[in-house]
């Protein structure tokens, strides 16, 4: 019987900042293809056309333990499409096995919003 691999270490690096420690999970972006459909004369249907991916294709989502430090402030305000590099490192392991697959995964663009949560003493926000 195989087990599946697991998620056993990661780490979240913010324009080469370590959250190590800090980083709670991360939502990696969700790959969707913007599809418009086409028929034309003499076409009993109509078939998908390939428009590449997605408007929101590459949204990716993390969570912190904690408050945001100055790092993830100063980067909000980045102007550029490309300004602010985030990179995903981890490593999915089997039980059964022991097989170790490293995974990265490396984006560049704009953080689009900052959610603080509630505060509550001794939570994280």
């Amino acid at each position: 019987m195989a087990m599946p691999r697991k998620l056993k270490l990661m780490n979240v690096f913010l324009n080469g900042y370590s959250y190590q420690g800090v980083a709670k999970s991360v939502t990696l972006p969700k790959l969707t293809r913007k599809l418009e459909n086409y028929r034309g004369a003499g076409m009993n249907g109509s078939a998908p056309v390939d428009l590449g991916l997605d408007d929101d294709a590459l949204s990716m989502e993390w969570s912190l333990g904690g408050f945001p430090d100055s790092v993830i402030w100063e980067l909000y305000a980045a102007t550029g499409v490309d300004a602010v590099p985030i990179r995903f490192a981890g490593s999915y392991q089997r039980d059964d096995t022991g097989e170790t697959v490293a995974v990265e995964v490396v984006m560049r663009g704009r953080q689009k919003e900052i959610d603080t949560g509630e505060g509550k003493q001794g939570e994280d926000t």
